[in-house]
């Protein structure tokens, strides 16, 4: 069965095309500034990709609803609408994506791949609020976790890698990119992640900031009259690297750091101190990890990063090898020969695990 696999992201609209054997026989990569590709690119894209026999959504937020893939109807997106206030950034984007590919190719059966998913067995000690029943009960307020999708394919791809079943493993997945999250995977199921009720939460970011004290917003609110709306604004696009360097880019981050910037190398330490503390939480939730992996854009490029974490994280059995962490490309094996934890590099794939959830859904198999 091939599978086009859309993928909304915050700034590109990723399109692609998998075989019958995975592999990638059309691959578009369109701007979309604001969430929302050129009409005119993304009709001559899906025009390109109209030999295929499913569709396959990246959709961010299922809410509570929605735990596994779901084949596509009409109330199925009138649904996944009602949703937009959980993830007022992101859900429009994918079904702006998806509402275009089901009007270019509408006799195409299309499944919901949700990144809240793979988080929805969370136990009640992990995904629950300190917060009054009557607030979680009726606003439904709980820790969902996003970036699911990337998790899953990391932690499986991981345990192929180390030829090793994934249910006999304790894994760390580490998804670096504009957005960061970890997620600590025992037997291949999710029980702890760094995101919560929104993808804010959690390790500093390109933009966002990540957790910071409530009380601290409260007080911008009252003490300094900070609207809302420009707080919302602030934390989401004005925080993280670029609110503590003055760029997004990682790359610039890490070579300010090495010319001495100042701001730079505070910028990286704060980053790297928010994931070794997460990280090591993460292995906290399954007592102990076996395997510890890097994914997404500067998890994948970034081997300062990697390096040290790995130097912090000594305690817990990770040990880099140095000239395999500097050289070569994902998938490989990065730490020092007998450590107790295996560091591995794996590239994001999301696309993969969209289509293997599409085609589950489409044999009537479980998702």
């Amino acid at each position: 069965m091939r599978v086009l696999v859309v993928n909304a992201g915050s700034s590109s609209l990723k399109l692609r095309v998998l075989g019958e054997a995975d592999e990638i026989i059309v691959a578009f990569d369109l701007p979309a500034p604001g969430g929302r590709a050129e009409a005119a690119a993304l009709s001559d894209a899906l025009a390109a990709c109209s030999q295929v026999d499913a569709v396959g959504h990246r959709i961010v937020h299922g809410g509570t609803e929605f735990t596994g893939p779901v084949l596509i109807d009409d109330g199925i997106v009138a649904r996944l609408h009602a949703l937009i206030d959980l993830a007022p950034l992101h859900q429009p984007k994918s079904l702006a994506a998806l509402h275009a590919a089901s009007s270019a190719l509408p006799n195409l059966p299309a499944v919901a791949c949700f990144d809240t998913a793979f988080h929805a067995g969370l136990s009640p000690a992990a995904a629950t609020y300190a917060l009054p029943e009557e607030w979680r009960r009726r606003f439904n307020l709980r820790r969902f976790g996003f970036h699911g999708l990337s998790h899953a394919y990391a932690s499986r791809r991981a345990a192929e890698l180390l030829a090793r079943p994934v249910e006999e493993l304790r894994t760390v997945t580490c998804h670096l990119g504009a957005g960061a999250s970890l997620a600590a995977v025992a037997a291949g199921r999710s029980v702890d992640t760094t995101m919560g009720f929104t993808p804010l939460e959690g390790l500093v970011m390109a933009t966002r900031s990540g957790s910071v004290d409530p009380g601290l917003v409260l007080w911008l609110e009252e003490h300094v009259g900070t609207p809302p709306a420009e707080l919302a604004f602030t934390l989401e696009h004005r925080s993280g690297l670029l609110g503590l360097t003055g760029t997004a880019d990682m790359r610039e981050v890490v070579a300010g750091a090495k010319t001495g910037d100042a701001d730079a190398q505070l910028g990286l330490d704060v980053y790297v101190h928010r994931l070794c503390g997460g990280i090591a939480a993460m292995a906290a939730a399954m007592q102990g990890m076996e395997a510890l992996v890097f994914t997404g854009g500067v998890g994948e490029n970034a081997s300062e990063v990697r390096a040290l974490a790995a130097g912090a994280l000594g305690f817990l059995g990770v040990h880099l090898d140095e000239q395999a962490n500097a050289s070569g490309e994902p998938d490989r094996l990065v730490s020092a020969p007998g450590g107790a934890v295996s560091l591995l590099v794996v590239a994001a794939r999301e696309d993969l695990e969209i289509a293997r959830e599409t085609r589950k859904v489409l044999a009537g198999e479980p998702g």
